[in-house]
């Protein structure tokens, strides 16, 4: 077979937990539409190693199953990033690879750019130049080693260029698209779980929540470990709950430790109605028609922000500084009469009203896969001449 008439190599597309499902398979979709298709190959490092929610969220999202599962599992974040190196490098060898592309900011995420930045392929991440500042997050250190070494770097808001600007990446790299992660919310709107279903399904009384209800998520480990952090946050809630039901999608990190520090039980009040982890269609039947959203997850803060629901963000910064300044987000730290406070001043004024930020459209992924096409071309076209 001549070199001219051989298939090209895929783009290896990377996912390992949770937030990743959503950001990659509209791309993958994307990447099949696109004329001419643009061949791809689905690796699943199993970092997020549930498999029951793994095989859910993949149904959600119409996400095929992966060509590939490294079966990771779980670690200290340098095993489980050093495993996944381990585990990748010889399905490069396998299927060879055009470009890697790797979405957000987890341990699979750099730990795939670095194997293929030592391989000399190209890295493509999506969801460049987000910071929140703060190097204690394991996060913050995968975005900015990612972002160094990555060729092509997709933008979810303008804000982010100047992030890299100032960590020395040329401008030409980053490119602005808007966020894959509303593509995902936009196409699974529709078949969204309605909470009434949700809760008849769980034993859990509808009529509670007849005249609204908030929806919590905590799971964050600066949250969730510390007895000293954690136990006012949940006080906090109770005195919201009094006013409002919660619909609590409990975290097995955030239940462990709420066992450990024996404050389980002030979960126990009328206010609550407890729920196990939920699929991604579950959650958005749940924000979708919630009054607010009390959260310290990333991904929620955008989410909400795209639905128009107002968002409690239990955390001292944010990467996603859009959904503050122009969405439904008040950032209010941690501490519980703030908590309180920002939570009663959306029940009476009903909260921001926000707008849906610039190309946050359903349309980001079309974005990439036209700009990834030509790019690859031009890459290997130059690849070509330095060969002769």
């Amino acid at each position: 077979m001549s070199a001219a008439s051989r298939p090209l190599a895929p783009v290896i597309c990377i996912v390992g937990a949770r937030p990743n499902y959503m950001k990659v398979a509209p791309i993958i979709r994307a990447f099949s539409a696109h004329v001419p298709p643009i061949r791809s190959l689905l690796v699943h490092t199993g970092q997020h190693y549930d498999p029951a929610m793994k095989d859910r969220l993949f149904a959600d999202l119409d996400l095929p199953e992966p060509d590939v599962n490294l079966a990771v599992g779980s670690g200290t974040h340098a095993v489980q990033t050093a495993e996944v190196m381990r585990r990748f490098e010889p399905v490069i060898d396998e299927y060879g690879a055009r470009a890697v592309l790797v979405v957000g900011d987890v341990n699979s995420t750099l730990a795939c750019a670095l194997v293929a930045s030592k391989r000399h392929i190209p890295v493509i991440h999506v969801e460049s130049g987000l910071r929140s500042n703060d190097r204690r997050m394991p996060e913050e250190i995968n975005r900015i080693l990612t972002d160094q070494i990555s060729d092509v770097l997709y933008t979810t808001e303008r804000s982010a260029h100047d992030n890299l600007a100032r960590e020395g990446i040329p401008a030409e790299r980053a490119i602005f698209v808007g966020n894959v992660m509303i593509d995902s919310l936009r196409a699974s709107l529709p078949k969204a779980v309605p909470v009434d279903v949700l809760l008849a399904a769980a034993g859990l009384d509808a009529s509670s929540i007849a005249q609204g209800y908030g929806v919590v998520t905590l799971h964050r480990p600066s949250n969730v470990d510390d007895a000293d952090t954690l136990g006012p946050i949940i006080d906090a809630l109770r005195q919201v709950s009094e006013w409002l039901p919660l619909v609590i999608a409990l975290h097995p990190r955030t239940r462990n430790n709420l066992e450990r520090f024996g404050m389980l039980d002030r979960l126990d009040a009328p206010g609550f109605l407890i729920l196990p982890p939920q699929g991604y269609l579950e959650m958005l039947g749940l924000m979708s028609g919630a009054r607010l959203v009390l959260t310290d997850s990333g991904g929620i803060q955008e989410e909400t922000t795209a639905l128009g629901v107002p968002c409690v963000t239990i955390r001292e910064n944010t990467e996603r500084p859009i959904t503050v300044e122009q969405g439904t987000n008040t950032l209010v730290g941690i501490r519980a009469e703030a908590i309180v406070a920002a939570a009663r001043a959306i029940l009476t004024t009903g909260g921001k009203a926000g707008r849906i930020p610039e190309y946050w459209d359903g349309r980001c992924a079309e974005r990439i896969a036209a700009h990834l096409h030509d790019w690859l071309l031009a890459h290997d076209a130059a690849a070509a001449v330095a060969e002769v």
